[in-house]
């Protein structure tokens, strides 16, 4: 890992570190677009050859249906299961507290206005399968969909070798009610998604993280199709901001827990202690060695970097920049650093809060926006699988207190139909 110091660094150096994932010479787009056309134009038998090509499986059908997945989940031990349980009951609890109805307001006499919760009908769910299976990104995104209600949910994952998905994913799709999944993985399964084929119907929206070529072609149908994107939620990341009173031993397990995800993560090291850097280095070279992805590790942390600062705050402002998705705060000072968090997905506070315990069963959402998109997207929630649709209702007195305002500017736009479905109504109620 690189080490840089902050006082050194210009604006456009800072503008260059904090940049990742970018596709310069639009590489990832034509692979991409290649994929998006193929799978629309050729439906069910696009992703048959790309089952084939990418996942190195001929698959005889494209999708695994509840007995096959009971059978497949029976192979789960007990206390896997047990371990699956409680990261379902603890999500559930936190993401059922964000389905609430709001109260009616009445903005002036006799109009009353108000907002109403409707699930988004059609959702997809795609669960990465890449170096790692991820059951607990499957968990991230059915318990709210469940939740809100969404009546129809698609979910896709990629085949392993044996054309089957992995032993807890089909345990957590019969803990969620869903008796089908798509076998089909990467960008072709979001082309399926957000253009429907034979098998796979078109939904409403696309939700879950991916490589690269997953995030560009979400990003892709959102701007070209009638289909949204719960967020672009690309290659894992985190950062770290540590003082004296943090652990090298846990700051440099954290980094190494977000290296793991893939080559293309990255795991930033922000300190106000230069001996802190060194000790975690050392930390580094010490766990690596003994973790069975570290080779993985080792490429992605090629890619990552520590900034040494002078002060916590000059360490938020650089965290404020790079807009983490997770932002562990490692330090026993965190209380006084919390109110100047601008942009992060999920945050971590103190010593003994590991990124893990968001990853897996505290009850908060890991689905969360990469590549600075924290600056302006959340993570997914409840309210990520619905709609709010606002209601209003005039009555007479309503109709007579709002009438001449409405009029008043519609007359002033231009717009005299406007101002006439107004008038229309006043008129009977000036003879009471």
């Amino acid at each position: 890992m690189k080490i840089f110091n902050y006082s050194d660094l210009s604006k456009n150096d800072i503008i260059k570190l904090v940049q990742r994932n970018v596709d310069p010479a639009n590489e990832i787009r034509a692979i991409v677009e290649e994929v998006l056309a193929t799978v629309q134009q050729n439906g069910d038998k696009a992703l048959y050859d790309y089952a084939n090509k990418f996942d190195k499986v001929v698959l005889d059908k494209l999708y695994l249906d509840k007995a096959e997945l009971t059978e497949i989940a029976s192979t789960v031990l007990p206390e896997q299961k047990a371990a699956l349980d409680i990261a379902y009951q603890n999500i559930y609890k936190f993401h059922q507290t964000q389905l609430k109805a709001e109260d009616k307001v009445e903005t002036m006499p006799g109009v009353t206005c108000w907002r109403e919760v409707r699930p988004i009908e059609k959702v997809g769910l795609y669960i990465p399968g890449g170096t790692a299976v991820l059951p607990s990104t499957f968990l991230m995104l059915g318990i709210p969909a469940k939740i809100a209600g969404c009546h129809d949910v698609v979910v896709c994952s990629p085949p392993q070798k044996n054309g089957k998905v992995n032993a807890f994913i089909a345990y957590v799709a019969l803990a969620l009610g869903i008796d089908k999944i798509f076998l089909v993985g990467g960008s072709q399964a979001i082309a399926a998604m957000a253009y429907g084929t034979e098998s796979i119907t078109k939904v409403d929206k696309i939700f879950g993280p991916g490589n690269q070529f997953v995030t560009k072609a979400k990003t892709i149908i959102q701007s070209t199709t009638t289909t949204a994107i719960d967020m672009p939620a690309g290659p894992s990341e985190v950062l770290v901001i540590a003082d004296d009173t943090a652990k090298a031993e846990y700051v440099a397990a954290d980094l190494l827990a977000q290296a793991e995800h893939g080559i293309d993560s990255q795991s930033i090291l922000v300190t106000t202690s230069a001996k802190m850097a060194e000790d975690v280095l050392a930390e580094i070279e010490k766990q690596t060695a003994v973790l069975p992805r570290a080779e993985i590790v080792r490429q992605a942390l090629y890619n990552s970097y520590i900034v040494i600062t002078n002060t916590l705050d000059e360490a938020m402002q650089f965290s404020n920049q790079y807009a983490p998705e997770h932002l562990i705060l490692a330090t026993e000072n965190w209380q006084q650093l919390t109110d100047k968090i601008i942009n992060a997905g999920s945050v971590f506070l103190g010593n003994l809060t590991p990124e893990s315990v968001g990853d897996y069963a505290s009850g908060t959402n890991h689905t969360l926006p990469t590549s600075s998109y924290s600056r302006a997207y959340s993570g997914v929630s409840v309210d990520s699988f619905v709609k709010k649709i606002t209601f209003q209702h005039l009555s007479p007195e309503g109709v007579k207190n709002i009438g001449p305002s409405v009029e008043i500017l519609a007359e002033l736009e231009g717009l005299h139909a406007h101002k006439n479905a107004v008038s229309v109504r006043m008129s009977p109620l000036k003879g009471e």
